[in-house]
């Protein structure tokens, strides 16, 4: 049974810093992408950002306007593991966050096979 744990969201003070992590478990996901999205209260979940399976842990990384340069996606192919790291937050960044794994194609993201359990970050003005 495939399963992505999510951890490391919480309350931070606008400027500050969080990481988020994502453990996969189930089965190997080599040749996947793997993304974080986000959703706000009334929003829709909204991409946040992907990074592209390498089997050197290079993968290709894009990210959404409003988080470049100041997120950063990576991913650990060994341990099966996803990390978001998030400073300078703002106050609209405040939102569920859920890892994702699927497929990347082009420049977006394609289809969704599976989601983690969703981690809430809030971030206080």
């Amino acid at each position: 049974q495939v399963q992505l744990v999510q951890s490391g969201g919480g309350l931070v003070q606008a400027g500050g810093s969080l990481r988020l992590s994502c453990a996969a478990s189930g089965r190997t996901f080599s040749g996947y992408a793997m993304a974080w999205f986000r959703q706000a209260p009334g929003k829709e979940r909204e991409f946040v950002a992907a990074i592209t399976y390498s089997s050197w842990n290079i993968g290709n990384t894009y990210y959404a306007d409003s988080v470049k340069g100041r997120f950063t996606i990576s991913r650990d192919n060994a341990n099966n593991a996803l990390y978001l790291q998030m400073n300078s937050l703002k106050s609209e960044d405040t939102a569920v966050y859920y890892c994702a794994v699927g497929r990347w194609y082009g420049s977006t993201w394609s289809s969704t096979d599976y989601w983690g359990q969703g981690t809430q970050v809030t971030v206080s003005s």
